[in-house]
Parts: C-alpha cells; structure tokens; sequence
C-alpha cells in the first residue's frame, strides 16, 4: 500500500494506543473522516483490511501496527 497510507496507520494506532491503552481494538474506518472524499485510499485500506489478510471488523491496534511496520521493513506493497 501507498507510503502515505501506511504513515496514516501507523499516526492513528499510536493515538489510539496512547489514549486507550494496548487493549485497544479499531476497524480500516478509523483512518478516514466520516466522509468519503478518497474513495481510491479507502478501497485501498479496505482491500489490505479484507483481502489481503481477511482480518475481522475489529482488530487491536497493536497487531495492526506490527503488521504495517513489517510490510514496511520487508518492502511490501499491494
């Protein structure tokens, strides 16, 4: 996935870890605003979310952040 993407993420799943501990749990929605402005970004979140890794709705912001940071130490892209 885009660079940018990835940053976004890894911004919002240390926001959500700071504010609500390592237990917290969050969908691909989080990273967008209550409105579809990019909806290209959005199926692109959503296509790693479901297809690549057919993750639940719910996911913990831990494994969500470990999973980008190995994508990106790998070099991985969709």
């Amino acid at each position: 996935m885009r660079a940018s993407l990835q940053q976004k993420i890894l911004a919002v799943c240390e926001q959500k870890i700071a504010q609500k501990g390592e237990g917290v749990g969050l969908s691909f929605y989080a990273f967008f605003a209550n409105k579809n402005d990019d909806p290209e970004l959005l199926m692109e979140a959503a296509t790693w979310w479901i297809q690549t890794h057919k993750l639940d709705h719910f996911e913990k912001a831990l494994k969500i952040r470990h999973m980008v940071l190995a994508e990106q130490s790998q070099g991985i892209a969709l």
